[in-house]
Order: C-alpha cells, then sequence, then structure tokens
C-alpha cells in the first residue's frame, strides 16, 4: 500500500549526512526525493540522484540501479519501489554500515545541475479547485461561473509537455491574438496578462494497457509523486480563444516544475480523509472508494512569492502573495485524476504528467493566481517597496514552495519552483 506508513517514516531516524537532520530542511531521511543531476558546467549526461540534506546521492555509483533512465525506475512495480525506499532509508541512517562507500557517491547540490525529473511523454492538466473555479468563473461568465459539470467530472484538457522546463526557467513573454471587449477586431501582440498558476504535478509510475482502465483501487499503485508545478497562463490570451475547445496559446508557451519528484511513500504521514459537503453531488462510483474516502487526500502547505526585477537588485527578499493547502484547496483527489483518466480506456506512461490546476482555498489570502488576487486586474497589489502588480512584468520571478508537516511526523518538503519573466523577442 502506498499511503501505508512503515520504518521508513520513523520520526527518531536520523542521517550519517549531518544536514538531513536540521531542523526544517526539506529533505530530511523520511523524505528521500527522486531527479536526475549531472555536476554543474558539465555535458555528461543526466543520472538519477535521490536529495538528501543539502546532498544528492548518485544511485548508480551507490550501486542501487543499473540504469540512468529515470522512466525506468518510474515504471517498476509499487512493491520495488518501496524496496528501493526502504534501502535508501537503511542506507543513509546513522551507523550504516554504507557510509563509507554511499559517502563517495554524494554530490552537493549547491555543485549540480537539474533537469526535469523524468521524461514527460504525455501532460494532462485538471481544474481541481472548485474555489479556483468559481472565482474564475465569475470574471469570464458573471451569470453562470460554474457549469453543470464540474461537481461531477474532474475536468482537464491535454496540455504541451515539450515547453515544461525545470526550476530556474526563463522564457520570453508570449504573443498571441487578444480581443478588448470594446473592440470590432482582435490585435495581435504582447500579452497584458499574464500570470502564473499555483500548481502540484502528479507523475505516473506504471501505465495501462489501452482499453483497461485502472479502478479507484488500484489508482494509487499507479501514482509514483508529486512536485510543484507553475502553468504559466496569459489570461488575455486565454479569454479569446478559449471558447469552443479550451486553452492553447494561452497556455503552451512554458510550464515550470520543481525539480524533486516526492515519492507517495515519502507522502503517507499527511493523508486526509477526502470528504465533500454533503450537499454536493456525491462521486458516482467510478469515482468512489472506501481508501478514497479515508484517505485519499493529501495535506501539502503551499505558498507563492513575487521578487521583481527592482527587488532583487536592491537585495530584497521575495514578498509572500498567498499561501494555501492542497487538501482544502482540491476538490479531486490524485487517485479521481487517474481512475477518470482511464476510464474511456486511455492508456497512461510511465512519466506522464497529471497538473492539479490551480490550487486556490476558500479564503481571498489562499488564491492560487494574480487573476484571483486582483479580481481580473481592477484591484492591485501593492508590494511592500511600493511598487504594483495586477498580472506580471517582465524581470519578475515567481518562487512556489511546498512542503508537509503534523504532529508527530518529520516535516518534509517538496523544494521550490521558480521562473522569470523575460521581454517578447
Amino acid at each position: 500500500m502506498t499511503n501505508a506508513l512503515n520504518a521508513t517514516h520513523d520520526p527518531k531516524l536520523k542521517s550519517w549526512v549531518n544536514s538531513a537532520n536540521e531542523a526544517g530542511c526539506d529533505f530530511p531521511i523520511q523524505n528521500l526525493p527522486f531527479g536526475r543531476f549531472r555536476p554543474a558546467g558539465s555535458k555528461e549526461g543526466f543520472r538519477i540522484g535521490v536529495a538528501i540534506g543539502d546532498q544528492v546521492l548518485d544511485l548508480k555509483a551507490a550501486g542501487l540501479v543499473d540504469t540512468d533512465d529515470m522512466n525506468v525506475l518510474l515504471a517498476q512495480s509499487a512493491a520495488e519501489r518501496q524496496a528501493l525506499r526502504a534501502a535508501l532509508s537503511e542506507g543513509l541512517r546513522e551507523g550504516s554500515a554504507k557510509q563509507a562507500e554511499w559517502s563517495r557517491a554524494l554530490h552537493a547540490q549547491s555543485a549540480v545541475e537539474l533537469t526535469v525529473p523524468c521524461r514527460i511523454g504525455d501532460y494532462t492538466d485538471f481544474y481541481t479547485s472548485v474555489h479556483h473555479a468559481t472565482t474564475v468563473g465569475k470574471q469570464f461568465r458573471p451569470d453562470n461561473p460554474l457549469l453543470p459539470n464540474y461537481k461531477w467530472v474532474p475536468i482537464g484538457y491535454h496540455g504541451r509537455a515539450s515547453s515544461i522546463g525545470v526550476s530556474g526557467q526563463r522564457f520570453k513573454r508570449p504573443q498571441g491574438q487578444t480581443k478588448a471587449p470594446d473592440a470590432a477586431v482582435p490585435s495581435f501582440g504582447p500579452s497584458k496578462r499574464l500570470d502564473y498558476e499555483l500548481e502540484l504535478g502528479w507523475f505516473i509510475a506504471q501505465g495501462n494497457a489501452q482499453g483497461e482502465p485502472i479502478s479507484m483501487d488500484e489508482a494509487e499503485e499507479h501514482l509514483f509523486g508529486v512536485t510543484l508545478f507553475n502553468d504559466w497562463s496569459a489570461r488575455d490570451i486565454q479569454g479569446w480563444e478559449y471558447q469552443p475547445l479550451g486553452p492553447f496559446l494561452s497556455k503552451n508557451f512554458a510550464s515550470t516544475v520543481s525539480p524533486w519528484l516526492v515519492t507517495t511513500d515519502a507522502l503517507a504521514p499527511f493523508r486526509a480523509a477526502f470528504q465533500r459537503p454533503t450537499d454536493d453531488p456525491q462521486p458516482l462510483p467510478y469515482l468512489d472508494s472506501e481508501k478514497n474516502r479515508s484517505k485519499g487526500a493529501i495535506s501539502i502547505e503551499l505558498e507563492v512569492l513575487l521578487q521583481t526585477a527592482r527587488m532583487r537588485e536592491a537585495g530584497e527578499s521575495p514578498v509572500q502573495l498567498s499561501r494555501t493547502n492542497s487538501a482544502r484547496a482540491a476538490y479531486w483527489t490524485p487517485a479521481q485524476l487517474i481512475a477518470h483518466h482511464t476510464v474511456n480506456g486511455c492508456n497512461l506512461q510511465p512519466g506522464d504528467l497529471l497538473g492539479s490546476g490551480t490550487l486556490s482555498g476558500p479564503e481571498a489570502t489562499e488564491a492560487g493566481s494574480l487573476m484571483e488576487l486582483t479580481s481580473g486586474g481592477k484591484k492591485p497589489i501593492v508590494l511592500p517597496n511600493g511598487e504594483q502588480r495586477t498580472y506580471l512584468e517582465d524581470g519578475d520571478t515567481l518562487i512556489m514552495r511546498g512542503w508537509c508537516e503534523r504532529a508527530g511526523a518529520v516535516r518534509i518538503g517538496l523544494g521550490e519552483v521558480s521562473g522569470t519573466v523575460l521581454a517578447a523577442g
């Protein structure tokens, strides 16, 4: 069971990698997230690594894998993945006989280059926050903000995998067609309403054969883990193009993912009950299970920060724009996304990415986009240095962070994902 507690979650565990034992560390021994790295400045191929404290353990050099292909690991069975986690935990804990050998397979994170955590074949973006869907719907459709299918169907669309980059991504402001409400015809040019979307990225482990749906009881066996995910959005382009077939150029110019893939096994201590309001439609049978009701939600704290070019030049730290929790924000669970995605016979593959969609909580301070925070640009945010923002400007760096914590468990982090907007070119 991917949500079962075991010895790897023991809060008393310490690592011989001292930085992993520091309070507030994102990557203690209870986490052990996977990523791909190579020495900074080199042209070597990327290798599979696991973050431990401020270090990266080279899994091949440590004798734990015989491949540099992360998708091979994703394709393993849940039992094989759990066995690898157990071996990592045993070898990295204090007093381990592996310390002398594995210490030679460590690299400082400050000395490596990271890339997307695996080869992403297909990318589907969902719309799992009812709070986001309602708030945005009011701006696009004031008389009908939440469409009648929303509470019955996990809404999603197929996105573009080729433009997904790793944290630190720098991209040019997108250009496209927009149409002002009072204009007779559309115009072409750089987007003036560039936005971010606070999301989680759920990565598929083993896939399924075409025509063979994944049931709710099996869904999490096919889920490897989670990253932070920013699906940048050009709201003005989106407003003109999204009907009748949904987002296109407003979304596919760039998306940014964090480099460390936190496994579902590491998330086990942070499970939560999944409950719908009693007066809402309850999920249809193919989207329901006792396991999902009791432990289908996952509690991840999420925050969004902004650093403008002027702040950066002045040496000022990023400022928080919002903070929310994934369990409070999401109307659908990861298992439901997988079950719905495959119920028609669609075949998922190892490394496929399912975006959660913008995660906004019920309060105004929990909004996961500027479109919500500024009421569609009508209420500018005033930053501590006096600058104002309705949407993102050139030179802005947007940062998202995530972590899990609760009493009786060791805090684990997802790290961060950052991206910087460049002038249109």
